[in-house]
């Protein structure tokens, strides 16, 4: 029991440590996002957005590692072996080399010939697209060299650390913001050389923290141990094969939809991405501070308590996700034009359809890390893997036959539903978590949750005129009604205590 508390609190406090980093991060966000727009113009934002989309797909085992060293490092560490935390770290770092070998070759050949070759890029742009390329090269080869030390830090819980980092990244480009404003020559390529430089000095203030602080990152060897990598690789070979599926859907459909149309319908979607990686990562946010636990427990074999933060999470991941997606679906024309100025063609349609994507998949991220824990996830990354790339060969049959940009999104979306539902499936018969109780708990709840506070707002649109007042009132009830609604439907009896427990203590010690 007193574990349990202790374990709830550390989760309390790295969440309110990764919350106050998120304010910071929106803030700058929203501006720098402005400013960047109004200053490369909509084509340019386009290109950086479509560009940079070649190198991520490119990176996809660098993200399949990321997973994995984060679950090997959470389970050792929950059986408390430091010579198992010191293997996997220094084994991860030889894997990232190769991983940066790869994507180097791979990037200079076949990626640069496809960017030469099929990119639909404006007229007299192509060299400054190949400068963002290879500066988005240099950026993504330092970037795999920080994933095993941000691995580390949360492994370790240190959240203050990682909020305080991110920070120091997001003001770096602020001032970069400022920089292309004063831009000495071509915007977009000083932007880009900008963003590779604070790459660059990222990655060396992660690896200065983790040698301060750890002790695996001070025990690094020429030497590999070969079974460790062998059972790394293993496990991350299936997860590759989910990630690639997951990158051909988020940027693959972004050099698609760049084939059949232009670079300005892509900047349309890097906007609306950008607004859902803002929604998603307040969501994220509680995640990144609940899923150590959830291994750990696993780990120590403790599967009531993994079960019942599987379900708070989940509850909680779609909550905190519907407080921004019902007034953003509902208001994005004015709040898209407040915010930016200039509001890209098709802008609007792809926020509104990703926003909807990401709140029913707001349950993934924490049922991913459970099955992970398991080590046992083959067959459930061959089949949503196979079916989520399914999404590519449609959305083109889409735009073949005519169908517009947005097309792409609605047969993601109908995909997406599937996933969810298999992923359920995959994730309570490997933890023996019953299907019936996450239904009950979870889904029953979120879904109550989202009709009952999203009934007025719904109504307000609906009646009242297009306006900044219309916009402030809805968002005013979306708010209050998602929190009333999640405190009195979607939480139980127990967690209502919990929550008003130490508010009313508060009270009474005054």
């Amino acid at each position: 029991m007193a574990d349990t508390l202790a374990n709830n609190k550390r989760i309390a406090k790295n969440t309110l440590m990764l919350y106050f980093r998120m304010i910071l991060l929106l803030i700058i966000s929203l501006y720098t996002s402005r400013v960047i727009l109004r200053e490369l113009g909509v084509d340019d934002y386009g290109i950086y957005n479509v560009v940079g989309g070649i190198i991520v797909i490119l990176s996809f085992l660098n993200n399949a590692m990321a997973s994995a060293t984060q679950r090997f490092l959470n389970v050792e560490m929950g059986r408390k072996d430091q010579m198992a935390v010191n293997k996997i770290f220094t084994t991860s770092q030889h894997i990232y080399f190769g991983v940066a070998l790869c994507l180097l070759v791979i990037a200079e050949t076949a990626g640069l010939w496809f960017l030469n070759n099929y990119m639909n890029i404006p007229d007299g742009r192509l060299e400054a697209a190949n400068w963002v390329y290879q500066f988005s090269i240099i950026s993504a080869i330092f970037g795999i060299f920080t994933v095993s030390y941000n691995a580390v830090i949360i492994s370790h819980e240190k959240m203050s650390a990682f909020a305080y980092i991110s920070i120091i990244e997001a003001v770096l480009k602020l001032l970069v913001t400022f920089a292309v404003i004063w831009a000495p020559f071509d915007k977009l390529i000083f932007y880009a050389a900008l963003i590779m430089l604070i790459g660059m000095i990222n990655c060396g203030v992660y690896v200065y923290y983790g040698f301060r602080h750890f002790e695996e990152c001070r025990h690094f060897t020429i030497k590999t141990d070969r079974p460790m990598m062998k059972q790394m690789l293993s496990f991350s070979g299936w997860t590759v094969f989910g990630n690639l599926g997951y990158i051909l859907h988020t940027q693959g459909i972004a050099i698609v939809i760049n084939m059949f149309f232009t670079v300005a319908v892509n900047a349309a979607q890097g906007i609306a991405n950008q607004v859902n990686g803002i929604v998603t990562q307040f969501a994220n946010n509680f995640l990144v501070a609940l899923n150590p636990q959830v291994v750990k427990t696993y780990a120590a074999g403790e599967l009531n308590q993994m079960h019942n933060l599987i379900i708070r999470g989940c509850k909680m991941a779609f909550c905190l996700i519907a407080f921004f997606v019902i007034p953003l679906v509902l208001e994005a024309p004015t709040m898209l034009k407040v915010w930016l100025g200039i509001v890209p063609e098709y802008a609007v349609v792809f926020m509104r359809l990703v926003l909807l994507i990401s709140l029913i998949n707001s349950f993934s991220s924490l049922l991913a890390a459970s099955k992970g824990a398991t080590g046992n996830i083959k067959n459930y990354q061959i089949t949503l893997t196979l079916i989520g790339a399914l999404h590519l060969p449609f959305a083109w049959l889409a735009f073949e036959l005519g169908g517009s940009p947005e097309y792409s999104m609605y047969v993601y979306l109908v995909i997406v539903i599937v996933l969810q539902a298999l992923r359920i499936w995959f994730v309570c018969r490997s933890i023996n978590l019953s299907i019936t109780r996450y239904n009950r708990e979870v889904l029953v709840k979120c879904a109550a949750v989202l009709m009952v506070s999203s009934a007025v707002p719904v109504t307000m649109h609906i009646m009242l005129e297009q306006s900044i007042l219309t916009t402030l009132s809805v968002v005013t009830i979306s708010v209050i009604g998602v929190g009333l609604s999640t405190f009195f439907i979607g939480l139980t009896s127990t967690e209502r205590n919990a929550v008003l427990k130490p508010i009313l203590s508060r009270f009474k010690n005054k």
